[in-house]
């Protein structure tokens, strides 16, 4: 056995002369244990959070969005797109038109998204699965023009999945100028009726501004005939998403972007990174706050142990041995505080898993879910436990060196 190693295992358990040693050196070793789970518990939590926003967007955006890389919007028949609607992996390709409009309703006035879909939008999205109401996803029938509205838009705006009446939009005119005497021709107007249901995400972007419609009608409202904001794509079961992304990215060029789920969320996953990044931030200076306890506990401890210094040399121990004695006595303490802690975090994630210990509110129902979302990923565990041994084992290295000048070189 490694001769260090063996007396400062020996060193840990033992009594020391000095009992405030021992009591420092089990608070240095708790005070790790519980900055480490911290870490796991709070990183785990945010892993939930973002787990837990990935499933909505999952009924609602498409697995593929191609968008233009330059303007707002671009010819629905360039030959590029018809590219990629002809991959044998495309299961559906929906064409979307998308823009700011004003929606008037029973002297209720907001400004809403209105994103026009033509009818594979259902096949695409599976959106009857988020319905709200009596009817069904319908855009169109005869000269009938339908509009499908989030819940929470539908909540401003006065109205119940089967709202009575028409929906008015008004949208800028792209042509023109804008007369003062008449300035209500400076708008194109339009109105959608209710199919009798409206859509609840449970994602606050879309439920409270988006309005569904026929694509042909926000072409005529937004004059953009023969145009599309974005085309919309579902994959073929076993297709690879990351293989197909990259051959569509190869057909697009620098004329289209192409979006995966997260991506198309880019903004609200970023944030979620940035805040997960500023929580670990903060939590590993309260590992160096706690990592101080090991510095008093191997400086007290290298006094307390100075006459054993003076008989090891006397048996042949070289300054060397005797300073790696007291460096494997803190790593013995920030590793086993690093353990504990580690396999505390992670009891504690699998008791939140499997019985909602902690709840998001008073009442079940109060949020989407009932209990803090906790996911555990392999990769921040190793991070947690590299970062808690980093900061242990720097932390004595300070006490080592100064003392051994004075005590032991």
């Amino acid at each position: 056995m490694n001769f260090p190693f063996y007396i400062a295992r020996r060193y840990l358990f033992s009594k020391k002369s000095t009992h405030a040693i021992n009591v420092i050196s089990a608070i240095s070793a708790v005070g790790v244990a519980v900055a480490t789970m911290a870490l796991i518990v709070t990183l785990s939590v945010f892993n939930g959070f973002h787990d837990l926003v990935a499933t909505f967007f999952t009924s609602f955006d498409p697995q593929i969005e191609v968008v233009p890389a330059q303007g707002k919007t671009a010819p629905a028949d360039d030959p590029v797109l018809q590219k990629i609607r002809q991959m044998p992996q495309v299961e559906v390709a929906t064409e979307c038109l998308k823009d700011q409009a004003l929606a008037i309703y029973r002297g209720k006035q907001t400004m809403v998204t209105l994103m026009g879909v033509d009818n594979s939008f259902e096949q695409m999205s599976r959106i009857d699965e988020i319905l709200y109401g009596e009817g069904a996803f319908i855009l169109h029938a005869a000269n009938l023009n339908f509009g499908i509205v989030g819940a929470r838009l539908a909540e401003t705006l006065g109205m119940n999945a089967n709202w009575d009446g028409s929906l008015l939009i008004y949208a800028p005119r792209k042509t023109g100028q804008l007369d003062m005497a008449n300035p209500s021709d400076g708008f194109v107007v339009d109105s959608l009726i209710s199919p009798g249901s409206v859509f609840m995400v449970k994602q606050g972007k879309y439920d409270r501004d988006h309005v569904l419609a026929p694509i042909s009608f926000a072409r005529s409202l937004f004059e953009q005939q023969g145009m599309l904001s974005s085309l919309q794509i579902r994959l073929k079961n076993g297709s690879d998403l990351d293989e197909v992304k990259n051959e569509m990215k190869t057909i697009a060029g620098d004329k289209y972007r192409v979006l995966d789920r997260y991506e198309q969320q880019e903004d609200t996953f970023r944030i979620m990174k940035v805040e997960k990044f500023i929580a670990y931030i903060f939590l590993t200076f309260i590992l160096i706050v706690a990592s101080f306890n090991i510095i008093g506990s191997i400086s007290m401890l290298i006094i307390d142990k100075k006459n054993d210094v003076v008989t090891l040399r006397n048996l042949g121990a070289t300054d060397k041995q005797i300073k790696r004695i007291f460096l494997f006595e803190g790593r013995l303490i920030s590793f086993l505080g690093a353990m504990a802690g580690l396999l505390l975090g992670l009891l504690l994630c699998w008791l939140q898993q499997q019985f909602g210990l902690v709840a998001l509110g008073q009442s079940s129902g109060t949020f989407v879910v009932d209990a803090y979302p906790v996911s555990v990923h392999p990769e921040d565990v190793v991070a947690v436990f590299v970062t808690v041994v980093v900061v242990g084992f720097l932390a004595v290295w300070y006490p080592v060196r100064y003392f051994s000048r004075r005590l032991i070189g």
